[in-house]
Parts: structure tokens; sequence; C-alpha cells
């Protein structure tokens, strides 16, 4: 009988939220982190506790300048001497002091090159300079990071229709934010097509755009103040059939996901495919 290996992908929330945001996806080689809006010492503290290293780290990519995506940049990159993909005008639009370390701009849809991992960036809507998502690929699978997000635009939805596991914005519950206490111009920049998607927008595009090997969603960048964790997941997972469904906190990392290939795309005739576990989660 001849066995073989899946080939995978290992994806983290390290946090998700208005007080900080950082994605981590990894092949067994390399890792690349999406946005450090912790601190250095969070980022080693929650990567430590999870089992991963950051040797293991090879470019960080930043979506926009806000501080919650940026705050923790300049001393991971210089304390690791890492890669930092920004576009000019990002960098020019925040403080930061990237001097000493290997900047690199990108554009729309021009992949990079991160050992076996491909980086996808594709513009988007925001109230940022110029905000990028990204779809990181490897071992013929893609992650997609699409947070931060005013409307599902073209760009957005022909992106997520790719991906076999997404951190997905799923910002605030409607009600909770009309009824809330945000003074009245903050609500309607939330809810601009330059804000961030609500619970609802999250599940339109999810419910009408998921490919059917879309294993895993990672609902992300709650608001604290105008979305409930249970209310979103319990929407979700309503819609989900076999895709799972996990909240990330805005407190601390979530478990590492294995995102390997659809059983139907890997199994090769008249062999079966074994399947080698570890102690973080397996998704088939």
């Amino acid at each position: 009988m001849v066995f073989f290996v899946y080939m995978s992908l290992f994806i983290t929330s390290l946090n998700s939220g208005s007080n900080g945001n950082c994605y981590y996806v990894a092949n067994d080689h390399e890792a690349v982190l999406v946005d450090v809006g912790i601190s250095c010492r969070e980022t080693e503290k929650r990567m430590l506790r999870l089992g991963l290293s950051m040797q293991k780290v090879k470019a960080i990519f930043i979506s926009h300048e806000h501080s919650d995506h940026i705050k923790g940049l300049e001393v991971l990159a210089k304390k690791y001497q890492l890669p930092v993909y920004i576009t000019d005008a990002t960098l020019n639009n925040s403080r930061l002091n990237l001097c000493g370390l290997p900047v690199f701009t990108f554009k729309s849809s021009q992949p990079i090159t991160v050992g076996d991992l491909t980086v996808i960036p594709f513009s988007k809507f925001h109230d940022a300079a110029d905000p990028y998502s990204f779809v990181v690929n490897g071992n013929n699978i893609n992650i997609g990071v699409f947070t931060d997000i005013g409307h599902c635009c073209e760009q957005v939805v022909s992106h997520f229709k790719l991906c076999h596991a997404v951190f997905l914005e799923a910002n605030y519950d409607e009600q909770m934010l009309t009824q809330g206490v945000y003074p009245h111009h903050l609500k309607q920049r939330i809810r601009s097509n330059r804000g961030h998607l609500s619970n609802m927008q999250a599940l339109e595009l999810f419910k009408n755009h998921r490919p059917d090997f879309m294993k895993l969603v990672i609902l992300s960048h709650l608001s604290k103040d105008n979305n409930c964790p249970v209310l979103v997941n319990d929407l979700f997972t309503t819609h989900a059939e076999h895709t799972k469904v996990v909240v990330a906190s805005r407190h601390q990392e979530t478990e590492v996901f294995h995102i390997t290939p659809s059983f139907e795309h890997t199994q090769l005739a008249g062999h079966r495919v074994k399947v080698i576990t570890s102690k973080q989660t397996t998704l088939f």
C-alpha cells in the first residue's frame, strides 16, 4: 500500500481587533506575518505559546498605516532584520522609521515570492492612503486576509473565491452600532464604503462566493463595542455547512490550523492518502 502525506499551510491569528492585528501564514520552511499591530514582546510570547519560531518568519506585509496594524512593526522587524513589504504611500503616511531594514514596495496583483510562498496583494476600499489585502499561496493552498474593507468590490470577491481559508472581517452588528454610544460621524465612517464590513456584509460574501473547497473562516477584527463573538459565530455557523467557523480574539492567539488541499484534489487514482497530524487542528 502506498501512503502520501498532505502538504499543509499553517495559520493563526495572533491578535485581531482595533487594539492590534497580526496574522501568521506558513509552510514547513518559512512564514510571513501580515501586519504587526501588537508589540514585539506580545508577538513573541504568543508565537512561543503556539510552538512557533520567529526564525521561521521571512517577511512582513503591511496592509495600511493605521496604528492597529503597524505599532509593533519597527521593533519586531529591526530585532529580527526582517524584510518589510509596504507601499510608498502607506510608508509616507505612517510615522514608521524603517532605516536599516530591507524595505520593498509592491503593486496590486503582482506576486511576491518568499521562499516557497507566494503573496498576492490586491487593492481594496478603506479609509487609508493605499490599503491592500493579501492572498498567500503555497502547496496549492490559498489563504486570504480580508480585513479593513469598506465594501465587497470585485477585487475582494474574485480573490475570496480562490481561498481554502480566510481571515474575514466581521466588524460590527448593525443594530449594536446604531444603538451604541459612538458619535454619529464615527458611525457613518464605519458604515461607509471606506469603513468596515458588517456581520451581514461579511455573511453575504461568505454565502454567495465561498468556494466548495473553503475549509475555514476565521472571523476577524470584531469591534469591542459594536459586536458580539457569540452572535457572529452563531450567524455564520448557521450557513457554514462544511466550513469551520472560528472567531478571532482581540486578547489572545487562536490555535494553529493546518489547511490541506481537499481530499478529492489530493488523492491519486488507485492510492490511499495518509494524513499525518500533530497537536494542532488539521482541516481536510
